[in-house]
């Protein structure tokens, strides 16, 4: 699949194999979508805030959804969402995502924690809510409110970013989720 080079960020991408997993290590996946590159930003400040805690026993797996797969969601210890409001809603690809998975992942992964990260060019909460519902469906819970950026992602959107992947792969090495 080719994706538009504003997509590509090779400290963002895995292949689309199951990430290797490691018994002393849990695994953070994020699953995002983008056209513009806003929030392929905001998924690589999440991805980074995580990986500054690597040492603590974390990996740091970020994908494009149209990359991700049945074996990287089921290796996932916790989730992160990230896609742009298109009209009033989550991004096609990472609702493809989520429709791939979802039969196949019942009863796989109920309790997996997630976080959310909207870029939004108005306001985010049709993406926020449509996530929300599958989530559900899903058995999943939601460990942080939703990150929602309106337009552009400044520096402190990025540092917000940043704190919440840091926030989850502290969260997941202690064992607060």
């Amino acid at each position: 699949m080719t994706h538009p080079p504003e997509e590509m960020n090779p400290d963002c991408a895995m292949p689309p194999a199951a990430p290797a997993l490691s018994a002393d290590k849990k695994i953070l996946l994020i699953v995002y979508a983008s056209q513009t590159g806003r929030t392929a930003r905001l998924a690589q400040a999440v991805a980074d805030g995580a990986r500054a805690q690597q040492e603590i026993g974390v990996q740091v797996h970020c994908c494009q959804a149209p990359d991700a797969t049945l074996d990287t969601l089921l290796a996932a210890h916790a989730l992160v969402l990230a896609t742009p409001e298109n009209f009033g809603y989550m991004a096609g690809l990472l609702k493809d995502f989520l429709d791939r998975t979802y039969t196949p992942a019942q009863g796989r992964c109920q309790g997996l924690p997630y976080a959310i990260v909207v870029s939004a060019g108005n306001d985010g909460r049709g993406a926020m809510a449509a996530i929300e519902r599958i989530a559900i469906g899903y058995g999943w819970r939601s460990i942080s409110p939703a990150l929602r950026v309106v337009g552009e992602p400044d520096a402190a959107a990025l540092a917000q970013a940043s704190e919440l992947g840091a926030a989850l792969a502290s969260g997941l090495a202690c064992g607060v989720f």
